[in-house]
């Protein structure tokens, strides 16, 4: 009986260490578990790592989703002979170096085949997307048949850039449809040696003047004036400029506005034109040459055979571009305004002139806006205020024109106390080409200055 009650003690004994075991197992289970834990964790690291690397990824799809589409601008200007050809070109080349997804079209034509390209093109209700403009009635037609855009709020940012008389040109009724590069004043471009050899020791002040300093040069041997009477414009300045000094600027505002254009000072600015005409001054062929190009006004001026032009401050450029060095007449070239009629309304300081500008087709592209921006910005102001071939408008490019000549003209544009935009500006396209016909049929000696004055009313009257 001790025995079986010992036996009982050992088996307690036994069944407490089985115990023990038992709970160590359990203890090392648990930091199985726990490692088990620990490694889950490390899942769940790896697969926010995983998380960043696509984050990333769709960063990078964003970005390359992003890039801008391809657009073209088709851009027509006038500026067919260098310095403006050049400064324009570099121009487009910058604004698409920075803006690569940008390709700059341009079409360069001479001024009277840009009008007659612009106009198909406007038919076929397909205007370019920049394009030059000269504002007035010209503008406000193409306006009303739909072809501009109105950039008032895309420009209002930078249009303050630009002086309030140039920009001026091409706002209608609050509505800014475009900026101008340049304004300028039609004058007399005259070669000072040529003067000397005729005995004419200073430029005229009244026309009287004018027309004893042509009987001079007559005299002399000299052609006094070069006139390309066959692109019919430049005749026209002549009957402008004499109408705008005998009536002023009242009777100019009238006749714009009522068509009176028969009223009695155009028809005296007929009579003096006449007398003028009746002295034959002009080169040989004159009533059918151009201003540009072969046998044109600008060639006549570059080879020293007249004495004077009545031209745009963009002549010099023109007479270098048709000369045989390049050079035209700078060492001799002179400027003076047109003079004072005796008698007239007008006066000096009342300028006939104008501003060259851009207008943005109605189908054109934003980015064309942008580029508007860049073309009128500081930088390329002083660029062309520094060639001698422009004016520019932008405020501060001021000093940098330093060409004699062009300086001379910024002062008398600063001391002048009226503009008259050109006649074939603006008045309407129709108006504008009836005025120049009929001033040229003065030239032609094959109407009175009575019928050019009424044929001009006519067609403002309809």
């Amino acid at each position: 009986m001790l025995l079986a009650v010992l036996s009982l003690v050992v088996v307690a004994c036994g069944d407490d260490d089985a115990d023990t075991t038992t709970t160590a197992q359990e203890t090392t289970t648990t930091v199985e578990e726990t490692t088990t834990t620990v490694e889950e964790t490390t899942t769940t690291v790896e697969e926010t790592t995983t998380t960043v690397e696509e984050t990333t990824t769709t960063v990078e799809e964003t970005t390359t989703t992003a890039a801008p589409e391809p657009v073209t601008i088709r851009w027509w200007h006038i500026q067919n002979s260098d310095p403006g050809l050049t400064i324009w070109q570099d121009v487009a080349n910058e604004f698409m170096d920075t803006h690569p997804n940008v390709t700059i079209e341009i079409t360069v034509q001479e001024n009277e085949a840009f009008k007659s390209t612009l106009q198909t093109n406007l038919q076929a209700g397909d205007p370019p997307d920049l394009f030059q403009s000269w504002g007035g009635g010209g503008l406000a037609e193409q306006v009303e048949a739909g072809f501009i855009q109105d950039i008032t709020e895309a420009s209002a940012p930078w249009i303050g850039n630009v002086s309030a008389a140039g920009a001026s040109l091409f706002n209608l009724g609050g509505v800014q449809y475009g900026v101008p590069f340049d304004l300028g004043a039609v004058g007399f471009f005259y070669n000072t040696a040529l003067f000397a050899e005729a005995g004419i020791t200073a430029p005229p002040t009244t026309w009287e003047e004018l027309l004893t300093d042509v009987q001079m040069l007559k005299d002399a041997g000299i052609t006094p004036i070069s006139v390309a009477a066959g692109d019919k414009w430049p005749a026209m300045f002549w009957w402008a400029y004499l109408s705008l000094r005998i009536g002023g600027r009242d009777a100019m505002a009238q006749a714009v506005a009522d068509g009176s254009w028969d009223a009695a000072p155009f028809v005296q600015a007929g009579v003096e034109l006449k007398r003028l005409i009746d002295m034959e001054p002009f080169q040989a062929a004159f009533l059918a040459a151009p201003w540009d190009g072969a046998e044109g006004s600008a060639s006549t001026m570059a080879s020293s055979d007249a004495a004077m032009l009545l031209m745009g401050q963009w002549a010099p450029g023109t007479i270098r571009a048709n000369s045989a060095d390049g050079t035209g007449i700078d060492d001799v070239i002179g400027w003076f305004p047109f003079p004072e009629v005796e008698g007239g309304a007008g006066v000096i300081t009342d300028v006939f002139g104008g501003g060259n500008g851009f207008v943005v087709g109605i189908n054109a592209p934003p980015e064309t806006i942008d580029f508007l921006e860049y073309i009128s910005s500081l930088d390329v102001a002083n660029r062309h205020g520094a060639s001698g071939g422009m004016l520019p408008v932008v405020i501060g490019s001021e000093g940098s024109v330093t060409d004699p000549i062009m300086a001379g003209i910024v002062a008398y544009l600063g001391a002048g106390t009226y503009m008259q935009l050109y006649l074939d500006q603006v008045t309407p396209p129709d108006v504008g080409a009836a005025i120049n016909d009929a001033v040229q049929t003065l030239f032609a000696g094959t109407a009175t200055p009575e019928e050019v004055a009424g044929a001009i009313a006519a067609a403002a009257q309809g």
